[in-house]
């Protein structure tokens, strides 16, 4: 069998063995590999068990325990304040009115916060709103002024709060009543943007958009009265307009012109004549007028313009809150003539403690107004509402009609 190679089935028996051992160290190599891999990942296993079991990785952790005392016994063993009681929810929303403190609770606008708004205290002073439904009577004219049921009158409830007194004595008072307001656009929206709060605004019955040109002055602190045209001496060739009061023989058409004026926006104080020297000098045509005008409820200023007015005095006559100006201080428009009069002013408020002046909504008076009005507090001289005029200068009468 020499030369014969050696095949399975001619190798004789147990020649094979040697190489069979080379291949078990393999597979023994192999399963110790795998048991190894097996450990390792139960031991990340584990790990990760306890890593989730503590947040704190095993870091170290200190537990401290805290105790509620009872508070300290006051000095001399005086029982403890009782805690306030909490204040009412309802009483709370009356301070926040009253002062005008504004809060957004959790759950309103602001979820989650409380927002608290404090007003400036350059604030446009509050007006009361307007129409009053107390004061309304309906007409075919419009909405017409009236006394309220239980005697609440236009002259108090839309006048402007006066506010807490100074806190030094002022050297005078001044009241000023600007005029001839709704007409030109421009004009009016000039005096509600630049003139203080306190002076007073007096609208003609022929503008466009009255309310609401009226209410927005109201909502910037300004107490508005209407302007009622009257007939003047140089009628017809001086008109003061449509739904002129007339004085002789055409006097009885005046309570429907009356009542049109009347009817021409909500809110006003009182009435202020336009123009009229012939009218307010016939105490006969103004009776009827002022028995109406005392039924409504309004205050009365004559507006200085004619010497021979019997306006003021004839509505002291009729039990009507009333005033008749003291100076006109843009009779002459320019603005050297109006600053003048402007010191006049201060002058007269030191001499006699309160002085009723009136302007015209020009825009040179507007200018000289709002920058003499800038250097009033240094001089110890208060600008007041016109409604608050009457109480200054008469302390025995009703006041400030509020």
């Amino acid at each position: 069998m020499a030369g014969t190679p050696l095949t399975d089935l001619n190798r004789p028996l147990g020649q094979h063995r040697a190489a069979a051992k080379g291949g078990q160290r393999w597979a023994r190599l192999l399963a110790l590999g795998a048991c190894a891999c097996v450990g390792l990942t139960l031991a990340l296993l584990l790990l990760y068990v306890a890593i989730k079991r503590d947040p704190d990785g095993g870091e170290p952790v200190a537990t401290a325990m805290i105790e509620k005392r009872a508070a300290p016994q006051p000095a001399g063993g005086a029982a403890p304040a009782a805690p306030a009681e909490p204040r009412s929810q309802s009483t709370a929303r009356q301070l926040e009115s009253e002062s005008g403190v504004v809060v957004v609770r959790q759950g309103a606008e602001a979820p989650g916060a409380i927002v608290i708004t404090v007003p400036d205290s350059d604030a446009p002073a509050k007006l009361a709103p307007a129409p009053d439904s107390r004061l309304v009577e309906r007409t075919r004219f419009g909405t017409l002024p009236r006394i309220g049921p239980g005697g609440e009158t236009p002259a108090q409830i839309y006048a402007r709060p006066l506010g807490p007194p100074p806190a030094n004595k002022p050297a005078g008072r001044i009241a000023l009543l600007v005029g001839g307001l709704g007409i030109s656009q421009s004009s009016t929206s000039d005096a509600i943007a630049r003139l203080p709060g306190p002076v007073s605004f007096a609208f003609a019955p022929y503008g466009s958009e009255l309310e609401r040109t009226v209410q927005r002055a109201r909502g910037d602190g300004h107490e508005v009265f209407l302007q009622v045209p009257m007939e003047p001496f140089d009628y017809p060739d001086n008109d003061p307009g449509p739904h002129t009061l007339l004085a002789g023989p055409k006097a009885s058409e005046n309570a429907e012109k009356l009542s049109w004026v009347l009817g021409r926006f909500t809110g006003y104080v009182g009435i202020v004549n336009f123009l009229g020297g012939r009218l307010t000098a016939d105490e006969a045509a103004l009776t009827p007028l002022l028995r109406e005008i005392a039924g409504r409820g309004l205050m009365v200023i004559d507006d200085g313009s004619s010497a021979r007015s019997l306006l003021a005095a004839s509505a002291a006559r009729a039990q009507i809150p009333g005033l008749k100006v003291d100076r006109v201080i843009d009779s002459v428009p320019r603005a050297d003539a109006i600053d003048k009069e402007l010191e006049r002013l201060e002058a007269l408020a030191r001499e006699r403690g309160i002085v009723l002046a009136a302007a015209s909504a020009l825009p040179v008076s507007i200018d000289r107004i709002t920058r003499w009005s800038a250097g009033l507090e240094a001089k110890g001289i208060v600008l007041v509402p016109v409604s608050a005029a009457r109480g200054f200068r008469n302390p025995s009468s009703t006041g400030s009609l509020r």
